[in-house]
C-alpha cells in the first residue's frame, strides 16, 4: 500500500491543454473516485498515474517516489480496464498467473497467489475455464484477480463496470467495495456513474473540463457542492436551477412570480439585491397543506417509478420549470396545484457569472 500525491499535474496535446493543474494527496489505503462526464479528462488523469500517458507538467508520486519518468512496469500499480483485456486462449488460472510467470516467480508462489485471489473472488470453480465460458461479471472478477495476485501498491480502475447490465453492476460494486475493505490497497477508480462514485468512494474528485471542480467526501459533494456544475452533475434527477435575486435586506431570495423564500442565514453584503442562481434538489421539496405552502406548483406531468414519483411542473405563473422527487407513489392530474415547502437549509446559491457557490 502507498500514498499517491498529485502536485499541479497538467497534460497537453500540442497546444491544447486537457488537464489543468490538478493537486490531490491520496492517503494510504484510501479509495478515491474520479467522477465526471465524457471528455472531462478523468481517464487521462488515471493513465498519467499508471504511466500510460506522459505528464506535461507537475508531479505524480507513489509511496514517496516521483514516478513521472518511470515506465508503467516500474510503478508497482495494477490496472483493471473497461474491456477486461483477458487472453482468450488461456484458462482463468493462466490469465491470472501470466504476469507472475513473466516475472519468473517460483511456481509454488504463483499457485499460492492465484488460489488465494480465486478464493477471495469466488473463482475457484472456474480456474480451468476459458474467458468465453464465463459471464461478464466473472470475466471482470478474473481481471481483478490478475491485479490482486501482483500485490501492487495501488489499484487503478478505468470504468470497469460500464460493460455490465444494471443488476450486475450493483453486484460488482458491492464486490469491489468488499475487496477494498479486505485488502485495504490504495485505489483510484474512474467512472461517469454518480451512483458508483457515491457508494464506492471515500472521497471524490469531480472533474469539469480538465479541472478538479471539487474534492471531498460523497456527502460533502452532495450537500455542499462547490460549483453549479458539481451541483447539477451530482444527484438524480438533476438539481433545479432558478434565476433569482437576493432581497434588499439580504435575508431572502426573490423568485419570478413574486415568490420569496427565506435563507438559512443572511447573505454576504456583496450580493445583497443582486442576481443569483438558486439551486434546490428535487428530493428536498415537501408537499404541504394549502395554508402552509411557500410555493405552488402547477403539475404538467407525473412519472411513477414505484419507490419514488417524479413530478414536473411550473412555478410563478408558468415562468419557472421545476422537478420534484417524492417518496412512494403519488397520483396527480395535470394542472393540479401542488402546495410545497422547502427547508431554507436546503437552498443553494451560486454566482451567475462564474458558477461558484455562495455561502449563506
Amino acid at each position: 500500500m502507498a500514498e499517491v500525491n498529485l502536485k499541479n499535474v497538467t497534460k497537453s496535446f500540442g497546444k491544447n491543454e486537457v488537464i489543468h493543474g490538478i493537486s490531490c494527496d491520496i492517503a494510504d489505503g484510501e479509495f478515491i473516485v474520479i467522477l465526471g462526464p465524457s471528455g472531462c479528462g478523468k481517464s487521462t488523469l488515471l493513465r498519467m498515474v499508471a504511466g500510460l500517458e506522459k505528464i506535461t507538467g507537475g508531479e505524480v508520486a507513489i509511496d514517496g517516489r516521483v514516478v513521472n519518468t518511470m515506465e508503467p512496469s516500474e510503478r508497482d500499480v495494477a490496472m483493471v480496464f473497461q474491456n477486461y483485456a483477458l487472453y482468450p486462449h488461456m484458462s482463468v488460472f493462466n490469465n491470472m498467473a501470466y504476469g507472475l510467470k513473466i516475472r519468473r516467480m517460483p511456481k509454488s508462489e504463483i499457485e499460492k497467489r492465484v488460489m488465494n485471489a480465486a478464493e477471495i473472488l469466488e473463482l475457484t470453480a472456474f480456474l480451468e475455464r476459458k474467458p468465453r465460458q464465463l459471464s461478464g461479471g466473472q470475466r471482470q472478477r478474473v481481471a481483478m484477480g490478475r491485479c490482486i495476485v501482483r500485490e501492487p501498491k495501488v489499484f487503478l480502475f478505468d470504468e470497469p463496470l460500464s460493460n455490465l447490465d444494471a443488476k450486475l453492476r450493483v453486484q460488482m460494486r458491492l464486490e469491489i467495495r468488499k475487496l477494498h475493505e479486505d485488502l485495504k490497497i490504495t485505489s483510484i477508480y474512474v467512472t461517469h456513474d454518480q451512483v458508483e462514485a457515491m457508494t464506492l468512494g471515500d472521497r471524490l474528485i469531480v472533474m469539469d473540463e480538465g479541472r478538479a471542480a471539487q474534492i471531498g467526501s460523497p456527502l460533502e459533494v452532495y450537500s455542499r457542492p462547490a460549483t453549479r456544475f458539481v451541483a447539477g452533475f451530482i444527484g438524480s434527477p438533476a438539481m433545479n436551477f432558478i434565476e433569482a435575486r437576493i432581497s434588499p435586506d439580504g435575508r431572502g431570495v426573490n423568485l419570478p412570480g413574486g415568490i420569496n423564500l427565506a435563507l438559512a442565514g443572511p447573505a454576504p453584503e456583496g450580493i445583497v439585491d443582486r442576481e443569483v442562481v438558486l439551486g434546490i434538489r428535487p428530493e428536498h421539496f415537501e408537499v404541504m397543506a394549502a395554508g402552509e405552502a411557500l410555493l405552488t406548483l402547477a403539475v404538467d406531468h407525473v412519472e411513477i417509478l414505484g419507490a419514488d414519483t417524479l413530478v414536473y411542473g411550473r412555478l410563478g405563473g408558468g415562468k419557472v420549470a421545476l422537478t420534484l422527487r417524492l417518496p412512494d407513489v403519488h397520483h396527480f392530474d395535470a394542472a393540479t396545484s401542488l402546495p410545497l415547502s422547502v427547508d431554507p437549509a436546503r437552498l443553494h446559491l451560486f454566482d451567475p457569472q462564474n458558477g461558484q457557490r455562495i455561502a449563506v
